[in-house]
């Protein structure tokens, strides 16, 4: 029985198809996972699956692309099913020509009139999780499955070693600053965060390890200048070293972003702030406390959440579910928390 899964993005999302699909024990299913090469390093310790890696940008692009990738995808062999847990206009046609050659399709309900509502304010209560999106998906087909414990992403052991030198024995408590994120909704304040790092340095021996994206490497380094005793991993390494530091860390303080899945999903303890955006959504950092989510509360600022995705700008204009949301607030929820 050969299953084909697919998600081709976003980076989080992709992340959090591990815990759905590492419950699947069943000897005789084949699993493949149909996403982005980028994508890869989170699968390269799983041992249940393979990968097929989509090329959005030559052979795969378009609608003549999608043909050919099937068509690629056809020579690997036959599917028995597909699920698709991404919904959308690519995935949504694949799985239809393989309907054609006698495979089964399940669809992901990514519950996008729930999420409306809880955006417009008429029901401010926490939707279901992504993974457990992905799970009640898995089921439907046909398979039973459960969520593990994590870790669910184990970092290769040559990628743990690159970090020997680097990490050191320096006696620090090791913490991950990822300050940025895809949208400006999803961001906290430059300088909250600086003050932020402030008052942990002065408090406690902590060392600061900036991660976020390659174009975002300039920003990053100057920050973490300013941080101190601090270091930027940011276009220096490959993903797969990154997530091997990632799951060094005492803790991560994240946005709402990939780097807040990624440190959840190699089991390391993450603190996620959250401003326009918010955990009801089913976005949240799997299986972290709920202490460890820190917000203006809905009660307070009614407004929130404003976006399920963090697009758009803000309507009030003040961005107050950021700005108002001070270094002292997180400096002590995160103190009472345990963490420091």
């Amino acid at each position: 029985m050969r299953i084909l899964v697919i998600r081709f993005s976003a980076m989080g999302d992709v992340a959090l198809i591990l815990p759905a699909i590492s419950g699947i024990t069943d000897p005789d299913v084949e699993i493949v996972v149909l996403t982005r090469p980028a994508f890869s390093p989170f699968f390269t310790e799983t041992g249940m699956l393979t990968l097929f890696l989509t090329d959005f940008n030559g052979r795969h692009k378009g609608f003549a692309g999608i043909l050919r990738l099937f068509n690629d995808l056809r020579k690997t062999g036959k599917f028995d099913r597909v699920i698709d847990l991404h919904n959308v206009i690519r995935s949504r046609i694949i799985g239809l020509l393989l309907r054609f050659t006698g495979a089964t399709v399940t669809v992901i309900d990514k519950g996008r009139r729930e999420k409306r509502q809880l955006i417009k304010g008429h029901e401010k209560k926490p939707l279901k999780h992504t993974v457990e999106r992905y799970v009640e998906t898995i089921n439907k087909a046909g398979y039973a499955t459960s969520v593990t414990n994590g870790p669910w992403i184990h970092p290769p052991e040559n990628a743990l070693e690159k970090l020997t030198a680097l990490f050191g024995n320096e006696k620090a408590i090791n913490i991950g600053v990822a300050p940025l994120a895809k949208h400006p909704l999803k961001m906290w304040p430059e300088g909250h965060m600086e003050k932020l790092l402030k008052l942990i340095s002065e408090n406690h021996n902590a060392k600061f390890w900036f991660f976020g994206g390659r174009e975002d490497k300039t920003q990053l380094e100057a920050m973490a200048l300013k941080a101190g005793k601090a270091y930027c991993f940011a276009g220096k390494y490959p993903l797969d070293v990154e997530l091997a530091a990632i799951s060094k860390l005492d803790f991560m303080i994240a946005m709402d972003s990939s780097n807040m899945h990624m440190a959840a999903l190699v089991s390391t303890k993450t603190v996620s702030i959250w401003g326009a955006t918010d955990p009801l959504a089913g976005f949240g950092a799997w299986r972290q406390p709920e202490s460890y989510s820190i917000m203006i509360p809905v009660e307070k600022l009614p407004c929130r959440p404003c976006t399920v995705y963090g697009k758009g700008t803000c309507l009030r204009g003040d961005f107050a579910c950021m700005e108002t949301l001070t270094p002292e607030t997180v400096y002590g929820r995160i103190v009472k928390s345990g963490l420091l």
